[in-house]
């Protein structure tokens, strides 16, 4: 059975450490879906999921973890970036390899949309590379709407092409 939480300071640095063992090796599946296709460097990567990194970014307040544990062991998370009063931004979900396709994403989803309409946000925003066709359609069937798409330079020095979608979630 697969338990959502929202992840303490101990997770997070449990949640660090996983991905970056996760991360060494350069075939695996999580390693060419999140830093090859992008073209992301080594060290963007490691600093990026660093626990000092992450910590941090949950300490400010508006980074929150969330964590799909299965035997309390992680096999996902996701984070939320509160960017104002009205709006939250779902920075990333991540499934790790052998567990996608089982709905986890889908029930990490849930949590945020829980929490956020708790706190009592407006809209959740996310961003997606325009060819990452599952993330779109996960987006999509989860009521996401399509809001724009924009051309960025990565911090890396890479252009990349976003699609900015959009779930509104005021009660009408």
């Amino acid at each position: 059975m697969t338990v959502i939480k929202r992840a303490r300071q101990k997770d997070i640095q449990v949640l660090s450490e996983k991905l970056l063992s996760l991360l060494e090796d350069k075939n695996s599946q999580i390693y060419q879906d999140n830093v090859a296709k992008f073209g992301i460097p080594e060290e963007y990567v490691k600093k990026a999921f660093a626990e000092k990194t992450l910590l941090k970014a949950a300490t400010t307040g508006k980074a929150t973890f969330y964590l799909a544990l299965e035997n309390n062991e992680i096999i996902g998370f996701a984070q939320t970036i509160q960017k104002n009063a009205n709006t939250t931004e779902l920075d990333r979900i991540i499934i790790f390899p052998q567990h996608t396709r089982k709905g986890i994403g889908t029930q990490l989803l849930r949590k945020i949309i829980t929490d956020q309409k708790q706190k009592e946000v407006e809209n959740i925003i996310v961003s997606t590379g325009k060819e990452e066709r599952q993330a779109r359609q996960f987006y999509e069937k989860n009521g996401f709407k399509q809001i724009k798409e924009v051309t960025i330079e990565s911090p890396w020095g890479k252009e990349l092409t976003l699609v900015i979608y959009q779930l509104c979630l005021r009660r009408s």
